[in-house]
């Protein structure tokens, strides 16, 4: 390690995802491990221009390795939009003496970072936090599959009142621009049909599949709906269905549920990685880059490219999905 950053901050910013306290605890005993001060900024980019900063020790990160949400809480910041929020924000991490920071967050976090980062230089490593799993850089990001698991049990208990009822359940997930999380538990789930944004949604062929069930006498079944589809959400899509072929229906909403509980193992150990990826990036003198995973190795992607780019869905699920639903 060459670098001369002595003083490293800490954030998590935007929605939480579980696995965000794992990270923040790898970032902090890694920073302190090699001989560096490290300060945790409380809500996020607006924690940071009001100057909510403190200096964390080992002792602060003991036992939340397992818990979901975010110590340093987390928060949404219209101030930061604007240039005069950024600069309160620099003008504070430098009253703090802080040198280098790592931002912990989606997408929202990372445009954030990069104008911090483009318009006062201080060095910035991201490290992918978002159950939507919609970051470029990354196959994984921290929280996706915690959020796949919660949504993949409520999935098997609903199947279990759909079949006593031969009823369809369009389920809502998590995911306005992105179709991860219903793409994962749908093919998990056993959906008989999944709709995402990513994918051209068709109410005529959709009505003609709820027929051909009711034809079939088939049992439960499942659809599942993306928040963002362009059919619209659950509700909406189950009217039309419902308006078209007389079909009975039932709607759950998943909504933050998903957000929720203790990470999995997955995500506890991605985040302890990626944590410490991230401080040895900065050690190393990357001042504007993302730490994530391709292919089982660490990678590191710049700051803009992982919101610009548009993250691929795995087309391979969406042909396995199409086979094994029939």
């Amino acid at each position: 390690m060459t670098s001369e950053i002595v003083r490293i901050g800490v954030f998590t910013s935007g929605g939480d995802a579980p696995g965000m306290n794992a990270a923040v605890r790898a970032v902090v005993r890694t920073a302190l491990h090699e001989g560096k001060q490290v300060f945790g900024i409380r809500r996020g980019y607006q924690g940071m221009i009001e100057g909510e900063i403190d200096e964390m020790f080992h002792r602060s990160v003991s036992n939340i390795v397992q818990r979901g949400g975010t110590i340093l809480k987390t928060a949404r910041s219209q101030e930061f939009l604007k240039r005069e929020g950024r600069e309160k924000a620099h003008r504070s991490l430098t009253a703090h003496g802080i040198q280098g920071l790592v931002a912990i967050g989606g997408d929202g976090t990372s445009r954030g970072a990069t104008a911090l980062f483009e318009e006062f230089g201080i060095p910035i490593v991201g490290v992918p936090s978002t159950i939507d799993n919609d970051l470029y850089g990354t196959d994984f990001t921290i929280g996706f599959d915690t959020a796949v698991n919660t949504a993949l049990e409520a999935i098997d208990r609903i199947r279990d009142t759909a079949e006593s009822h031969d009823r369809i359940f369009l389920i809502e997930v998590m995911g306005r621009q992105a179709g991860f999380i219903g793409l994962a538990a749908g093919v998990a789930g056993g959906a008989e049909e999944i709709l995402i944004p990513e994918t051209k949604s068709d109410l005529d062929t959709l009505c003609k599949k709820v027929e051909q069930w009711s034809r079939e006498k088939k049992g439960s079944r499942i659809i599942i709906v993306s928040e963002g589809d362009e059919l619209g959400n659950a509700a909406e899509i189950g009217k039309k269905i419902a308006a078209r072929t007389g079909a009975d229906f039932r709607v759950c909403v998943l909504g933050h549920t998903q957000r929720g509980g203790c990470p999995t193992a997955k995500d506890r150990i991605l985040a302890s990685v990626f944590g410490n990826a991230a401080v040895q990036a900065l050690l190393e003198g990357e001042k504007n880059v993302m730490v994530g995973e391709v292919n089982n190795e660490i990678v590191r992607t710049p700051l803009r490219e992982t919101w610009e780019k548009k993250k691929p869905i795995a087309e391979r699920l969406m042909r396995l999905y199409r086979v094994l639903s029939r």
